[in-house]
């Protein structure tokens, strides 16, 4: 199949399809024209990803019939009524979006991290920057660790995770800009190695790498996926397709902003792990297993419930579970 003649000679009844998903009212002509161009949508949409499987053709399509199906169904007047619905489909349809680009984020980040630890532990003189020598070895001696318990259980835990869900909600709304998330990462994975650097001078890389991978794994991962949907509200006005820029951003951002969502409630979980769970005198096993576990779920909701969520048609559109959207209404 050539996707982009396909799209070509059927735009108009999408773009038809469209204008009519999003009318306030329709007439009784106009409800019919809705359905029988749903219903060749959706038929359209099956050969697309039959023949060529995920495109952006096919989620641009998916989204419009995603809301004109919403259209002849109706909103259900009770929002929470429609929160396991939100939860099961659409959060994890936003979440999957964006799973290449919080892989590609994690490993730059990571890999950044890891290049500064290498130049700080080969060159010692770097480390001169952050403190004498004194105070570089209370760090590594008793302040990394004392961090993680010198409040309670609970007010670390409301810190921690208001903190970060912040920082994920901004890589969010300025995303859009192209450069807040690579600043914020660059200066994250920055932090990492040269940390790692200071613990590793007085031989306590092994403390580094125990006290964070039990939150850690789900937390930094949470701050990816927020960075990789401000990346993709960037890069769909950078290269919106067929749709103007301002089209591109309300549907993409409307979709990718779900996320937030998600990133809170997972940076809640990494918050409870750091807060409760990294100061137990507990083997580390169990502790970084807690905290693989979490990642584990958090990457099978993603990747699995998400996929499948898509594949049924899912756009991951807040705005379809607007409360306050309309019926069709016949003149």
């Amino acid at each position: 199949m050539d996707l982009d003649s396909y799209s070509a000679a059927h735009r108009e009844d999408w773009d038809r399809l469209a204008q009519l998903g999003s009318q306030r009212r329709l007439s009784g002509a106009e409800s019919d024209e809705l359905i029988d161009l749903y219903q060749s949508g959706a038929t359209q949409l099956s050969a697309m990803k039959t023949s060529m499987g995920q495109s952006v053709q096919a989620d641009r399509l998916s989204l419009t019939l995603s809301r004109a199906r919403l259209r002849f169904t109706g909103a259900a007047a009770n929002l929470f009524s429609q929160l396991p619905q939100f939860f099961i489909a659409q959060l994890p349809a936003a979440l999957y979006r964006v799973r290449w680009m919080s892989l590609v984020l994690a490993g730059a980040t990571f890999f950044i991290g890891f290049l500064f630890a290498w130049w700080a532990i080969s060159n010692p003189h770097l480390l001169a920057n952050f403190g004498t020598p004194a105070e570089r070895e209370a760090l590594a001696q008793d302040d990394f660790v004392g961090y993680y318990s010198e409040y309670s259980g609970g007010s670390f835990t409301g810190f921690v995770w208001t903190n970060n869900a912040w920082i994920a909600a901004q890589e969010i709304a300025f995303g859009i800009v192209g450069v807040y998330v690579p600043y914020l990462l660059f200066n994250t994975a920055q932090q990492l190695g040269f940390t790692a650097a200071i613990m590793n001078e007085f031989d306590r890389l092994d403390v580094f790498f125990l006290y964070i991978a039990p939150h850690g794994q789900l937390e930094l991962y949470a701050i990816f996926v927020a960075g990789a949907a401000g990346m993709m509200i960037f890069w769909s006005w950078v290269a919106p397709g067929a749709r103007t820029r301002a089209q591109a951003l309300a549907e993409d951002g409307r979709a990718l902003f779900t996320i937030v969502i998600g990133i809170i409630l997972a940076l809640l979980v990494s918050g409870v792990i750091e807060g409760y769970v990294t100061r137990q005198d507990w083997p580390w096993v169990i502790k970084i297993g807690i905290g693989t576990v979490a990642l584990g779920g958090f990457l099978a909701y993603q990747w699995i419930l998400g996929g499948r969520s898509v594949r049924a048609g899912n756009s991951g559109d807040l705005s379809e579970f607007d409360a306050g959207a309309t019926h069709i209404v016949a003149h």
